[in-house]
């Protein structure tokens, strides 16, 4: 399987790691369609970058797979369908694919639109954590924006978006689901991020607000984000193994950072 991480320099990635984690794949095609748009010019040197992703995707899409937390390889996670479904309708849009690669990108978006339709809502009408799962996890948020698997208003947009918030929000901060042990199972700045710019797509300025406000809150006297804080824990007596095993909570994190000025920008906040 494509390696999961990579050096600076553009190389594989040196340390021991696993394979074969997809949603990073599609977030890059989304990432590359949305960055020639915003600034109206091709990366230079992408082409084949763009070809050999969506070829992988379109063979591997429905395999179980690590998720977004490079956890469960055993499952298919509902958020990393949404990601791949992104990244696939982004290749096909970018013109770059020949005739038989944009069909078969076609086809597995396809595919994982009636998979999700048939197997990934659960009976409460939101999205699963993954298939043959009740359970939520806040990256299922990505479901609806920025990959829009489901428009805000859709139905099942809605209830996703209103579940997560109830089981996994707490006071501005947002936990990843509730069985989460790492670290303790903290409240991931980069989520409270996820859920405002829901919240932004839908209209609802005033409660995305408040995630910023609470994301900036979090930052260290330098002005540095976590990627989770430990004030409010789900498994407790589970954090001091992972402060033994790693040390302390990764600081600063360049996807909470990222995930804190896409809100701000969302809300056309500049200061």
């Amino acid at each position: 399987m494509l390696p999961t991480r990579f050096t600076l320099e553009g190389g594989d990635g040196t340390d021991e790691w696993w394979d074969h984690q997809l949603d990073g794949y599609g977030t890059w095609l989304w990432a590359l369609a949305e960055h020639t748009t915003r600034h109206g010019a091709a990366v230079r040197g992408a082409e084949r970058a763009v070809k050999v992703a969506t070829t992988y995707l379109s063979w591997f899409w429905d395999q179980p797979c690590y998720d977004w937390w490079e956890e469960h390889v055993d499952q298919r996670h509902v958020s990393t369908l949404g990601a791949i479904h992104a990244g696939l309708r982004a290749a096909i849009g970018t013109g770059l694919l020949d005739e038989a690669e944009a069909k078969a990108a076609a086809e597995a978006v396809e595919g994982i639109t009636a998979l999700v339709e048939a197997e990934g809502v659960a009976q409460g009408g939101h999205l699963r954590k993954w298939l043959g799962s009740d359970e939520v996890d806040a990256s299922l948020l990505s479901c609806v924006y920025p990959f829009g698997l489901y428009p805000a208003d859709h139905p099942v947009a809605v209830a996703t978006v209103a579940e997560v918030e109830r089981q996994l929000a707490h006071e501005g901060g947002v936990h990843r689901y509730l069985a989460d042990t790492f670290y303790g199972g903290g409240r991931w700045v980069l989520l409270a991020g996820f859920l405002g710019l829901n919240h932004a797509a839908a209209g609802r300025r005033e409660q995305a607000l408040r995630y910023l406000d609470w994301m900036g809150a979090q930052a260290t006297d330098s002005g540095e984000l976590p990627e989770q804080v430990s004030d409010v824990l789900l498994a407790p007596g589970r954090f001091e193994e992972w402060l033994q095993r790693w040390g302390s909570v990764a600081t600063p994190l360049l996807w909470s950072h990222g995930m804190y000025l896409m809100l701000a920008d969302a809300l056309e906040v500049r200061s």
